[in-house]
């Protein structure tokens, strides 16, 4: 074991998680210490970059090993925007973890150099590590890695420098190298022992980790004031961009019962800190058209670090996730020590980042009703990047059509208002009628005049609104059999 104390001692945690095959020590590290500081200022990785510290240009990717079903699973995050103590009793390698004693380069480092897939360098540690997850999560299992898979896996990886096709070269050049394998036995033994021997200080300490729903609960009503994270995707922007620092956190991704996602008949109910990767994996199982908007939601180690419930909580007026849901009719359940109270999803908000739950309340689960017989259903992204960019305007239409007539509308929006919110008096005009060109006409007015969005540097309020209406027409025009009209019908070549 290697023990390490870089910062001056306070209410603070001794971190602890495996690296190169031993367990790390960490004395006195602060609760709003991103992982990124951890490792380049206490550590000394400074193969790790800094580029954004906001989560959007990759530079930063490590990678995550943790037990999910009793194995090894491994997921590319972005450092900077991570709390340092999120990756407690984890598995963690950077990108000088990768070569072999001997020197030699891993497949996705090897892949590299071959192809030339380096310019200026600088984003080049980020592409490595999403590549060394994706080799191990595809590759090693006997996976071929296909021209589409390179694209979303390293859909949160910019290259100012534009390489980004010797870069996906690399990526499926990796398989026909030298095969690499992981202990994975032994990193299972270690991230075991880890579990079942938290630090002796964890009760008193300021980022707390509740292991059970009972002492989440217990520990929310005791401190409501704490800061309750999960993925940290928002919360670490709030300490990277805003300087912001939290005196107590608590962690609620060790709650079994919020990691969960139970398939049940009519629904699904998705724990709070189940990763956006897997929620929408479960979405889409049920809904396959929904592929291409849960891949658009953010980069991949994003939607590997961020939680649903943690999206939903935030209740920002651009989260993806909430427009679609608002549409699925989906309900969530508040709890507390007190007991637990379940509503729609839509009246959680009262305002800007705002919403009813009480000091001492989580936001436990999300229940999303299955895809139903006759039901269409699609959702829509309008940003100014395809991929790993934040919406200017979100719209989700479910409806359901008997006898040529509109039977039933359920559409969420997000982007204009001050919450995500549902076109109520849209949904309104729309059941009972004619599912025409000439009442989608009307209906496209209706939607326009329902909403009145602001005007910033994503898109101003008239753009919105045009294109609010515009989308609704793009669902019609797709519903009568018209599909080259957006980029979901584009298939990248493995040669392009």
């Amino acid at each position: 074991m290697t023990l390490m104390s870089f910062f001056e001692p306070s209410a603070v945690k001794t971190l602890r998680f495996v690296r190169r095959g031993e367990v790390v020590e960490v004395g006195n590290v602060p609760p709003d210490r991103t992982l990124l500081e951890l490792l380049r200022d206490g550590l000394g990785c400074t193969g790790t970059k800094e580029g954004c510290a906001e989560g959007d240009c990759g530079a930063c990717t490590v990678v995550l090993g943790q037990i999910d079903g009793g194995a090894l699973r491994l997921r590319a995050v972005n450092s900077c925007i991570r709390l340092a103590h999120s990756i407690a009793g984890m598995a963690l390698w950077t990108v000088e973890d990768l070569a072999g004693e001997d020197g030699r380069l891993h497949p996705a480092q090897e892949a590299l150099v071959q192809c030339h897939a380096s310019q200026c360098g600088f984003c080049t540690p980020g592409f490595v590590m999403s590549l060394f997850g994706m080799y191990h999560n595809h590759v090693a299992r006997g996976e071929s890695v296909s021209r589409a898979l390179a694209v979303e896996a390293l859909s949160g990886n910019l290259c100012r420098c534009t390489g980004y096709r010797p870069i996906l070269d690399a990526a499926q050049l990796m398989g026909s190298l030298p095969p690499v394998r992981l202990d994975t036995a032994g990193l299972l033994l270690k991230i075991e022992h880890l579990a079942n021997t938290p630090p002796a200080q964890e009760a008193d300490s300021a980022y707390k980790l509740p292991r059970t729903l009972a002492e989440l609960l217990q520990a929310r009503s005791a401190d409501p004031a704490a800061q309750l994270v999960a993925g940290c995707t928002d919360v670490g922007l709030w300490v990277t961009k805003q300087h912001r620092q939290f005196a107590a956190v608590i962690d609620l991704t060790r709650v079994p019962e919020l990691g969960r996602i139970d398939d049940l008949p009519g629904h699904w109910v998705v724990g709070a800190a189940v990763t956006l990767a897997d929620a929408f994996a479960a979405l889409v199982s049920d809904r396959p058209q929904l592929r291409a908007f849960a891949s658009r939601f953010a980069g991949l180690p994003v939607r590997n670090s961020g939680t649903l419930g943690g999206n939903i909580a935030n209740g920002s007026p651009i989260g993806d996730s909430m427009p679609l849901l608002i549409a699925l009719g989906a309900r969530v359940v508040l709890m507390s020590e007190r007991g637990s109270r379940e509503l729609p999803l839509e009246n959680l908000y009262t305002g800007y980042r705002q919403n009813v739950m009480a000091a001492d309340e989580v936001l436990a689960f999300v229940k999303v009703p299955k895809a139903a017989s006759g039901e269409t259903l699609k959702a829509y992204k309008i940003s100014k990047r395809f991929d790993d960019d934040i919406s200017a305007v979100c719209l989700a239409v479910k409806l359901h059509i008997e006898h040529g007539a509109v039977a039933h509308a359920s559409i969420g929006a997000g982007g204009v208002a001050a919450t995500p919110v549902r076109a109520s008096q849209t949904e309104a005009f729309l059941t009972g009628r004619p599912w025409t060109l000439a009442t989608v006409q009307q209906a496209m007015a209706v939607l326009r005049a329902e909403f009145a969005p602001i005007s910033d540097m994503r898109a101003s309020g008239a753009y919105r609104t045009e294109v609010l209406g515009n989308l609704l027409e793009r669902y019609w025009l797709e519903s009568q059999g018209l599909r080259q009209i957006n980029l979901e019908s584009f298939v990248l070549d493995d040669s392009a």
